[in-house]
Parts: structure tokens; sequence; C-alpha cells
């Protein structure tokens, strides 16, 4: 909290017009500080400090990162299955990068991800895609 002192401070004089340095006088109790420190908005100053760009991030703009890679994938699978055999493949689709470079961020279209385990590289879908049944 400390090395986030200036974001904190700014934060609790922007959304609850409360002084940090009213704690250090005694006109503040600590209890107090802790529950306007934990119910801060997660757009303040001090959330992103500590968390980055991920404090920019709700739910729904990851589930809707989710649904663009997961109709993406569905694509590349319905082209990919339907080529003619004599052109190349399609090349696997990239990630909408995520904050903080997780499991689904940059990078995560090396392995496609089914839950949190890995099921298979695009080479063994292309694979599998394209053997004779």
């Amino acid at each position: 909290m400390e090395e986030h002192a200036e974001a904190l401070e700014a934060d609790l004089l922007r959304h609850y017009g409360v002084d940090l340095l009213d704690w250090h006088r005694g006109h503040l109790s600590s209890r107090r500080l802790r529950v306007l420190v934990e119910h801060l908005p997660a757009d303040s100053s001090f959330a992103r400090a500590v968390h980055g760009e991920q404090a920019d991030w709700t739910v729904t703009d990851h589930l809707l990162a989710a649904v663009v890679d997961h109709l993406a994938v569905a694509n590349w699978m319905f082209a990919t299955v339907n080529r003619d055999e004599d052109t190349e493949p399609a090349e696997y689709p990239e990630a909408v990068p995520r904050p903080g470079g997780g499991p689904r961020g940059a990078g995560a279209a090396d392995v496609l991800v089914v839950g949190d385990e890995s099921a298979a590289t695009p080479a063994e879908i292309v694979a599998f895609l394209s053997s004779p049944s």
C-alpha cells in the first residue's frame, strides 16, 4: 500500500472527500480506512496502480474477448474442413490480447485451450481434419 500511497490519497479525495492525512492525525480510524480502500471502484487510480491494465477489463470484456476467440476458431475450423485439397490451410487465428499476457493473452494461439488444459496445437488440428476418414 505504501508504494501506491499517492494513488490511494488521490482516490480517497476523489471518491470519498477524505484526506489520507486524517488517518495520520487520528481523525480517521484504521478500520474506516480499510473499508474505504477495499470498496474503491474498479476504475480507481489505486486499482490501476496495483493491478495495471487488468483493472480496466471487466468480466464483460473478458467474456466478449472469449466469444471473439471462439468465433474465430470456429470460422477457421469451417474454412479448414471446406478448403480445396490443393490450397494451403488457413492460419490459425490469433487470440484477442488480454491484459497481463495471461494464459489467453498474446501468444495463446500456439495451443488450443479447452478449460485449463491444452487440447491440441493448430498443426495437430489441421492434420486431424485433413486426414482421410
